[in-house]
């Protein structure tokens, strides 16, 4: 019988040094010139948005014989030359090793949570994660409200570091919207900055 327990030994607490591809997206993030194109009555609307991105390093996490290294992250994006939340997420990027799958965990305050994952070398400069809406795995849940008139049938996230320190990403977030038979395609893109350094891994300051 495969062992599901047994948490591996000897587990390296340094987690800024075992990410792997998320490695560079460490640290405080300032992005300016954020676009998205939005759903709206009359159409699409697109929209300029100013976004920060803080990516803390967390402490090496096991499922049993599992590891995982990751970072918890905090996005805050407004209008520009505005003050009142556009939009607000939380979750985790996560990085296993073993098989080289990165996951990408999000939760917004409108009802929405999401887990999406794709395959990616420990050195990649660009990788591509996909949710699906209706599996038991690598899937989309929502409110009663969001699932009837905006249902969201599949999230894609492609991130890409770039040579000058930098990194962006291009989501699409694929709408089943009430009472149109055609699917919208939300998206989002920006290019992020660093602003400042990650905090290290309290358990590796030493």
């Amino acid at each position: 019988m495969k062992d599901i327990y047994t948490e591996p030994q000897n587990i390296d607490v340094d987690t800024l040094a075992n990410l792997g591809p998320l490695r560079a997206l460490a640290g405080i993030w300032q992005g300016t010139r954020g676009l998205d194109t939005k759903p709206k009555a009359e159409g699409p609307k697109k929209q300029a948005y100013v976004e920060r991105i803080e990516l803390q390093p967390i402490d090496p996490q096991t499922n049993g014989p599992q590891l995982l290294y990751g970072l918890r992250y905090h996005v805050h994006v407004t209008k520009p030359d505005q003050v009142k939340t556009y939009h607000d997420q939380v979750g985790y990027w996560l990085w296993e090793p073993a098989t080289g799958t990165v996951m990408h965990s999000l939760t917004i305050p409108r009802g929405q949570v999401a887990l999406a994952s794709g395959r990616a070398a420990a050195d990649a400069k660009s990788f591509e994660l996909v949710a699906t809406q209706g599996l038991d795995t690598w899937g989309i849940c929502s409110a009663p409200f969001l699932d009837e008139a905006f249902k969201t049938v599949e999230f894609r996230i492609k991130v890409s570091i770039n040579d000058d320190g930098t990194w962006g990403y291009e989501e699409d977030t694929v709408l089943k919207i009430l009472g149109r038979d055609e699917l919208f395609h939300h998206t989002d893109r920006n290019n992020l900055k660093k602003i400042g350094e990650p905090t290290p891994n309290p358990l590796a300051a030493g």
